[in-house]
């Protein structure tokens, strides 16, 4: 959880609104040779209505193989709990999908091969067939519990050159770079706020560091403060501010302290800046804004977007 990894939200994109309803009122699922259902709308004015396509597959795909298709992608369980949002992942970015001819059946190059620029979606997969072409693994228990299907929305966009995808994908990156910056930096006074508030209803007495994470240590160390670079084993909880717990060592590494280089970006930035202002053996809390953990992106299910978060930690060791 604490990893820089790409995360997951349960906000929707407008897109897919539509999508999903289309999905509940669309008819009937068609099926491919392989297994996948599917139906497949192009819009018409405002409305979204179905296309066709022939058993066979789409004739014009051919045109478009050595090309590159942006695509939005939703993953859900049978229940309909979000897995992925690539438009949440990757800032309302198309993700680049290389075409190519289909060598694999059932999975998702064949669905994409089916879509033409500017169609929307659903796709149904068995959840085990899916997670073995792609893993060589069943699905995981928590997503059979729900049922044993993977539904996918998809909304393509253009299909382009890979040099003009490759300059079109860059140019929107540092667009969504800046904008992720300018809201950060709003959104840190916001947190601000936020955590001086929490830090008087829970009678703590903090120190904030110029980074903006605040910090109670709760029991002195008496070795050395951890400098960049070195390793340090730490034990931890995290929660959000309401005390819903999100994470865990005891929990997600077996009870053992997990192990990261600080400062060095293996972790969110509020860990490489809090962990460093404690000297070995300490116990503290972490408060640290939402521009120093998730984000506008947040993480999974459990951590919102533009969420403070609360770590308590123990820096067990410095190597």
């Amino acid at each position: 959880m604490l990893s820089q990894r790409i995360s997951l939200s349960l906000a929707l994109a407008a897109g897919f609104l539509g999508l999903a309803s289309c999905n509940k009122g669309g008819g009937d699922f068609q099926k491919t040779k392989s297994g996948i259902e599917y139906k497949i709308f192009k819009k018409v004015g405002n409305k979204y209505e179905p296309r066709e396509v022939a058993v066979t597959g789409d004739p014009t795909y051919k045109e478009r193989i050595g090309k590159i298709l942006g695509l939005h992608i939703e993953y859900r369980t049978a229940k309909d709990s979000l897995l992925m949002s690539s438009r949440v992942q990757r800032m309302g970015i198309a993700a680049p999908f290389p075409l190519d001819s289909v060598k694999q059946k059932g999975a998702e190059a064949e669905a994409f091969a089916m879509l033409q620029p500017g169609d929307s979606a659903v796709f149904r997969f068995n959840a085990d067939t899916l997670a073995m072409k792609n893993s060589g693994r069943p699905a995981p228990p928590f997503i059979k519990k729900q049922g044993n299907t993977i539904t996918m929305l998809v909304k393509a966009e253009k299909v382009q050159t890979r040099d003009e995808a490759m300059a079109d994908q860059q140019k929107q990156m540092m667009d969504a770079q800046v904008k992720m910056q300018a809201h950060a930096k709003e959104q840190l006074k916001a947190d601000d706020v936020i955590l001086q508030d929490y830090i008087k209803k829970n009678n703590l007495t903090a120190q904030r560091d110029t980074s903006g994470v605040y910090y109670i240590i709760t029991q002195a160390g008496s070795g050395a403060k951890p400098k960049t670079g070195q390793t340090v084993s730490v034990q931890y909880k995290g929660t959000l501010l309401d005390g819903k717990e999100f994470d865990s060592s005891a929990k997600g590494n077996g009870g053992k302290p997990i192990e990261f280089p600080l400062g060095v970006g293996q972790v969110i930035p509020g860990w490489d800046k809090g962990i460093a202002l404690l000297p070995k053996g300490s116990k503290a809390v972490l408060l640290i804004p939402s521009s120093l953990a998730y984000g506008q992106r947040g993480a999974g299910a459990d951590i919102p977007a533009d969420a403070p978060l609360r770590f308590d930690v123990e820096l067990v060791d410095v190597k």
